[in-house]
């Protein structure tokens, strides 16, 4: 059972998730908070899988609230729901460690499945946003935010792994990056696996402002 939190300043919002999300067999919405600083309090005692989080709450707003969460609990996932003006906030929560970036109109269904893959160890991007995101991980590798990796790591990667890399560095989804190099899903997670534990990378955010700031993608697409 995934459990999940929901944090969200709007009551109709929170209980409008709530009801949709638990009607997943899978899936229970164990607590809601209607601002960072809740969060934070009730995280101590329920530690969910997943929280659900708005960027702009009172007192702590989802972005700063990412960022205290995974130094304190790096294993708990992070969807930020957001609107598509959102440049700063997708920006940082990317840089602090959120796994997906989706916009509030997203479907029942979309919503329930990104929790899934997200759970699962990906990552979920809006399509809306990709592009957006994309442009993001690129300002982010050439801003003072840098990610850095043993060289022995790189030397490791398999050819596969060095194009699964370059696929995240562009945006793409496990699904996307199965299609385009003829390979299941299930391979993909698991070279994509092993790609961050050979370079000790956190998550897959990680790993694609990395491919984009040495170059990876242009060497991955060769």
């Amino acid at each position: 059972m995934i459990k999940i939190m929901i944090a969200d300043d709007q009551e109709l919002i929170r209980e409008s998730l709530k009801i949709v999300l638990d009607m997943n067999p899978d899936m229970k919405v164990e607590s809601t908070a209607e601002n960072g600083s809740e969060v934070l309090q009730k995280i101590k005692k329920e530690q969910p899988d997943i929280i659900l989080m708005d960027v702009r709450m009172p007192n702590i707003d989802g972005v700063e609230c990412t960022r205290l969460i995974k130094q304190q609990y790096p294993k708990i996932k992070i969807i930020i729901l957001t609107t598509f003006d959102d440049d700063e906030y997708v920006y940082n929560a990317l840089k602090y460690g959120a796994s997906g970036y989706l916009l509030k109109g997203v479907s029942v269904t979309e919503l329930s499945n990104a929790v899934r893959t997200v759970v699962n160890g990906g990552a979920m991007i809006n399509p809306n946003i990709v592009t957006k995101v994309v442009k993001l991980f690129s300002q982010m590798a050439q801003s003072n935010f840098s990610v850095n990796v043993e060289e022995k790591g790189i030397d490791d990667l398999t050819r596969t792994e060095k194009k699964i890399v370059c696929c995240i560095g562009c945006g793409l989804s496990n699904k996307e990056i199965a299609h385009k190099l003829n390979l299941s899903e299930g391979t993909i997670r698991n070279n994509l696996s092993s790609v961050l534990s050979k370079l000790e990378l956190r998550d897959r955010t990680q790993l694609a402002i990395w491919a984009v700031q040495t170059g990876m993608c242009q060497q991955g697409e060769q």
